[in-house]
């Protein structure tokens, strides 16, 4: 089976190809830069409850997660972008310490509009990555400096639209910060927390020498 990492990656690479092809100068869809960088990222997020075994109780799977990630976008036209990101991100939750990790990438398309130095974006990423959730359970009676604990991996589709903007510091840095909120499309699992994040980070540009 093709690894949904790889298939995601080549359709994203076969839209940004097409585009370019059907793309000339005078197009108003022609090819105009393409940028990237990477943001760091925290929030809110919470979703159900887990327990280790029909004695244990149950833990709410919810708080801050922090994370880091980066993206890669081609620009056309005025205002169609095109490209791809990934990120990471980890919760901790529970009294016990128990954390998840997300991490997740794919395909993204969004809209800008540029005001001065101000470039306020709308958009979307569709993709699917994999959660690593660690459940630490009571401390272990036998020997109380360790802990039982159990262990879940699992792989998510998911759609998360974001809405942002980002500041022109020269005509190739700019800072950017965005808001987005994770839907797992997929199978759904109740240790899949859900939420706002808020992004901050810097990005690149280079702009087409025919621009």
């Amino acid at each position: 089976m093709i690894n949904i990492k790889t298939f995601l990656f080549f359709c994203c690479l076969a839209v940004v190809l097409r585009t370019s092809i059907l793309a000339s100068d005078g197009n108003k869809m022609a090819f105009q830069a393409y940028s990237g960088g990477m943001m760091l990222h925290c929030g809110y997020v919470f979703g159900g409850t887990v327990k280790a075994d029909a004695f244990s109780e149950k833990i709410k799977v919810e708080g801050v997660p922090f994370g880091l990630g980066g993206l890669l976008r081609f620009h056309f036209g005025e205002h169609l972008r095109i490209g791809g990101e990934g990120y990471s991100t980890t919760l901790r939750y529970g009294k016990n310490k128990s954390y998840a990790t997300l991490g997740w990438g794919g395909l993204l398309i969004d809209c800008k509009w540029e005001i001065n130095k101000f470039t306020v974006f709308l958009g979307g990423t569709i993709g699917g990555g994999s959660l690593k959730n660690v459940i630490i359970t009571n401390d272990r009676i036998d020997n109380p400096k360790e802990k039982d604990a159990i262990y879940r991996k699992y792989s998510v589709m998911i759609f998360d639209p974001f809405l942002g903007v980002e500041y022109a510091v020269s005509q190739k840095i700019r800072l950017i910060a965005k808001v987005d909120y994770i839907f797992n499309i997929g199978k759904k699992q109740s240790d899949f927390a859900t939420g706002t994040r808020f992004y901050a980070g810097i990005i690149f540009l280079h702009a087409s020498k025919n621009k």
